[in-house]
């Protein structure tokens, strides 16, 4: 099963990346996803169910370490036609 992960951190700041966001692109960054989009106001990924679900565990423990105060994210099944 392939799955897909959007996910915001907060609080946000416009003018320089704060560390959680930091985190958070590191940690989506070192995982073995593909398809991964890292932009100001949302990021993307997909990958096997496994290699996903493990980047979002680590994702959520180390934003939250690192000061993130509300975490959004979504986690969809990717049909072999959504591709």
């Amino acid at each position: 099963m392939r799955l897909k992960v959007e996910f915001t951190t907060e609080p946000f700041d416009l003018d320089e990346a704060p560390a959680h966001a930091v985190v958070a692109r590191e940690v989506i960054e070192a995982a073995e996803l593909d398809a991964v989009d890292v932009g100001p106001f949302g990021n993307t990924a997909e990958g096997d169910a496994d290699a996903v679900l493990t980047a979002v565990d680590a994702l959520l423990r180390r934003s939250l370490t690192a000061g993130a105060t509300r975490i959004s994210l979504q986690v969809n099944v990717v049909e072999e036609g959504d591709r």
